[in-house]
């Protein structure tokens, strides 16, 4: 896991680390966009990150338009209608009336240099490009839906993989749509679209494969494991948008999904029911079933030693913890545990009897890693939101915790009070105790983040929104995706990180999803367990979106080698 491994990254990183040394003397480390770079592929040791643009306008949305669109009598409000139109960010405001709503726009993965500087931009095939017809290959996401968009490396390194939906840009509140195959009448959306894993290489080329999974909701996070015969990807995400009883293929499509690449145009495929890889369920730890299937409200993912991770950080249902699948049976009795020595990933779908589905949903074979939290939602009011989370090595673990979301604001201090206030939203640093084979929180890092403090963005709005009461300007509630790599032994000891993290936020816009955030970078000692040897490394702003702009996941590029966590 050495990021200089080669001569090749060395000469690429050199200038990074250095602006990286510079920064931990206390220089801000070198930030600048749209400084473009002709060449065809990626280059190897870079950096990648999804962003979104919102593309609507004035007639996007119309003032007084039944929200959501197509949606059956007696599952929306006709009296209410659009409280704005399509004007960004003020659309936004229809959250406060229509709660699946959402406006698809592009994506783009932007190649930037780990010191900031933005190489190129390349655009995921979208309904706006000249040549693009309905019968195309085309991805968007949901521009407000902030839990979208994580990039991973596949197991050889040669892939990026992502996952997202087959519409149009422009599309009203596609991130609760139904798919096609997994219809529930009770969903107020009433549009269907696939979602789809897309795929990119080194070259910049694209493949889709389209899913039934996460009907009512959104998928989050696809890996592809692709060696030692395999050939699947794993995917991370939620389902569901309707009431009691959901349909079996909203159930089956939730949470965690091992999905078979497909190598035809998205219009010659014909995806079948969604094949879940795993589920989990409170019931394993004694405690009373859940509404079934929201229990896998999944958000990060990751592969480490041949074991699939995930986290959840949202919902009421579940826990908000850090889980691993037990491909074994045997390595969680009680919910909670240690992954099991020699285990296999997963190479098929979760076998479950549909005549019990409706009632006990699908069979649990997933537990919670040891040491992190393990009481339910419904019995505690959460205080961690993991997202993102990365492995340094098998006894050093770095999670994201989003935060709690919650906008409390005083104006006398112009601070988002709760967000300020947080313990552990930032990067959780966990380190593993062999002696009682359990994993313990070190410290959380957040210096730099500037928690509950608003910034300015130009070309944004100022004041407060008069539909919140609440200034417009974000401020940093925590961290999302991340992605980090050892030092080079040159700039950077071998035994220092550089981990690299989206922000989240908190703000008086009708939705926070849709407000600019930022990326970041720190170095951490991995070594280091002592939260006051921690006190002085902080974060480093490396990018902040622009109006109109959102951050989503952060990658190396494809053809890096030595930086998975297979």
């Amino acid at each position: 896991m050495d990021l200089l491994a080669s001569p090749l990254r060395r000469r690429i990183l050199v200038r990074a680390l250095a602006c990286v040394a510079i920064a931990l003397l206390g220089v801000a480390a070198a930030s600048a966009q749209d400084f473009f770079f002709p060449g065809p592929d990626f280059t190897p040791g870079n950096l990648v990150v999804s962003r979104s643009v919102y593309a609507g306008n004035a007639d996007t949305v119309q003032l007084g338009e039944v929200l959501p669109p197509g949606c059956g009598a007696g599952l929306c409000s006709p009296s209410t209608g659009a409280i704005a139109d399509g004007t960004y960010p003020y659309v936004f405001n229809n959250d406060t009336y229509d709660g699946s709503f959402g406006i698809t726009s592009p994506i783009f993965l932007d190649e930037m240099t780990p010191w900031g500087f933005v190489v190129r931009s390349l655009e995921v095939p979208n309904s706006l490009e000249r040549g693009i017809a309905p019968e195309s290959d085309q991805l968007v996401t949901s521009f407000s839906s902030k839990s979208e968009l994580a990039l991973n490396l596949s197991a050889d390194a040669k892939y990026l993989t992502f996952i997202d939906y087959v519409a149009p840009v422009n599309a009203i509140d596609a991130s609760n749509a139904n798919t096609p195959g997994a219809v529930d009448p009770t969903n107020p959306v009433g549009e269907n679209f696939y979602r789809a894993v897309a795929t990119v290489d080194e070259h910049g080329h694209f493949t889709f494969t389209e899913t039934n999974a996460y009907s009512g909701n959104n998928g989050r996070a696809a890996i592809l494991n692709n060696t030692d015969g395999a050939d699947a990807f794993y995917t991370a995400g939620n389902a569901g948008n309707g009431s009691n009883p959901q349909p079996d293929g909203v159930i089956l499509g939730a949470g965690a999904q091992i999905i078979t690449p497909s190598d035809v145009p998205e219009y010659l495929q014909n995806p079948g029911a969604p094949t879940p890889a795993a589920s989990f369920s409170v019931t394993e730890l004694g405690d009373k079933a859940d509404k079934v299937g929201k229990d896998d409200n999944f958000r990060g993912m990751t592969v480490y030693n041949n074991v699939l991770y995930f986290t959840k950080g949202s919902g009421s249902n579940g826990v908000n913890t850090v889980y691993f699948v037990d491909t074994t049976g045997t390595a969680c009795p009680k919910g909670v545990g240690l992954p099991v020595a020699g285990a296999k990933l997963p190479t098929a779908a979760l076998t479950y009897d549909l005549s019990t589905l409706q009632a006990d949903g699908l069979p649990s074979n997933m537990c919670v890693l040891a040491g992190f939290p393990s009481t339910s939602n419904k019995s505690v009011n959460p205080v961690n939101f993991p997202f993102g989370l990365w492995f340094a090595n098998p006894t050093t673990l770095y999670v994201a915790d989003e935060g709690d979301g919650t906008a409390t604001y005083d104006a006398t201090t112009n601070t988002y009070t709760d967000a300020a206030g947080q313990t552990l939203a930032g990067l959780e640093k966990w380190v593993f105790n062999s002696s009682t084979q359990t994993w313990n929180l070190a410290y959380t890092l957040q210096k730099g983040l500037d928690l509950g403090v608003p910034y300015t963005v130009r070309d944004y709005p100022t004041g407060d929104n008069s539909v919140t009461g609440l200034p417009w300007a974000p401020a940093t509630d925590g961290l999302r995706n991340i992605v980090g790599a050892f030092g080079d032994g040159f700039l950077i000891p071998r035994d220092r990180v550089a981990i690299y993290a989206i922000s989240s936020t908190v703000s008086g816009g009708g939705d926070t999803g849709a407000d600019p955030n930022k990326l970041f970078v720190i170095v951490d000692d991995v070594n280091n367990t002592s939260a006051m040897a921690a006190a002085n490394e902080r974060f480093y702003e490396l990018r902040a979106a622009r109006s109109r702009e959102v951050l989503r996941g952060v990658s190396f590029t494809p053809g890096t080698k030595g930086l998975t966590s297979y």
